[in-house]
């Protein structure tokens, strides 16, 4: 039996229905999976929302974990009860989901289901961010917002174990308890962080700012920056930034900008094993602790995103179906 949450329309977690659904049937190239574990991310909350435009009704849903159910024609390289997760599916949001077989990811021994779940996306990103938008390197100093959230705590561990400094922001005595577990080496809280950075570095500033927030830290992380530093913003989770004037980045100091998104770092088959196998090892390995923050039931989907959107949330949300 196959049960979906779907948005029926544009607008607030109320959209969010959890019914039955048909099974969905493998083409070639696809796989069959039996979902076991879906990540949450904050991209489906602008999906529902409509400031994604998605045709509704709209089952959302990139990223879960799970086994291979049946194989579409002409699949090879992978069999029928294999575990397998990915961060580019769609409609994951349900017990069962087709996904192309190139963005499937084999789980290594080791890795439970649940973790498996929760690392691609944010693990992936955390990934390109700081080896391929700005690689760091031992000694540099970062800044990363939102420090107690999915990217946030593996991105601190990833640099920790790279040998840079790393600052990051938080919004709560509690989340800043887990950006120092994660190693983190100091911790701001969002106002006035620009200055403090200031402070930190004797006035230099910081080799790189990887900024999730979007609106609210844009000027902040700008400020931040040292002479021919870079500002990675990837995520807009207090809003859009506003049109920037690119004279700003001169009278700052030569200062970069740029705005990845996820996919354009996972563009061959390579590149995406190349990415998630080093997260994974990493977690199997318990070099990279992965906190679930919460779990809730697939068909308490809009309670997870209404928790997501009031920042009531620490580390990764998941579904289970």
């Amino acid at each position: 039996m196959n049960n979906t949450v779907s948005a029926v329309q544009a607008g607030g977690p109320e959209v969010l229905h959890y019914a039955a659904a048909d099974m969905p049937t493998p083409g070639p190239g696809q796989l069959l999976i039996k979902v076991q574990a879906i990540g949450l991310n904050f991209i489906e909350t602008y999906q529902r929302n409509g400031n994604y435009k998605v045709s509704y009704p709209f089952v959302p849903g990139s990223e879960a974990a799970g086994t291979i159910e049946a194989l579409g024609e002409g699949v090879e390289g992978f069999e029928v009860g294999q575990r397998v997760a990915t961060a580019e599916g769609e409609g994951c949001y349900a017990n069962f989901a087709v996904l192309d077989a190139s963005r499937a990811l084999p789980i290594p021994d080791g890795l439970d289901i649940e973790t498996a779940a929760a690392l691609p996306l944010q693990g992936m990103t955390a990934h390109y961010l700081i080896n391929s938008s700005f690689r760091v390197e031992p000694g540099q100093t970062v800044l990363i917002h939102a420090g107690a959230g999915g990217v946030g705590l593996l991105i601190i561990q990833l640099l920790k174990a790279r040998g840079a400094r790393v600052f990051t922001t938080v919004s709560s005595p509690e989340k800043a308890d887990l950006a120092r577990a994660a190693g983190a080496d100091e911790v701001l809280e969002y106002k006035d962080f620009a200055a403090r950075v200031r402070e930190l570095t004797d006035g230099v500033g910081t080799d790189v700012v990887y900024d999730g927030v979007g609106k609210d830290t844009f000027d902040g992380s700008l400020a931040s920056l040292r002479t021919r530093g870079t500002l990675v913003l990837f995520g807009a989770a207090s809003g859009p930034v506003p049109p920037v004037d690119p004279q700003r980045l001169n009278a700052g100091g030569s200062l970069s900008l740029t705005r990845p998104t996820l996919r354009d770092f996972l563009l061959t088959p390579q590149e995406r094993r190349w990415r998630s196998e080093e997260i994974f090892a990493a977690a199997a390995s318990g070099q990279l602790a992965v906190r679930i923050g919460a779990r809730y039931a697939l068909k308490d989907a809009g309670k997870a995103h209404a928790d997501l959107e009031g920042r009531k949330t620490t580390g990764k949300v998941i579904l289970i179906p």
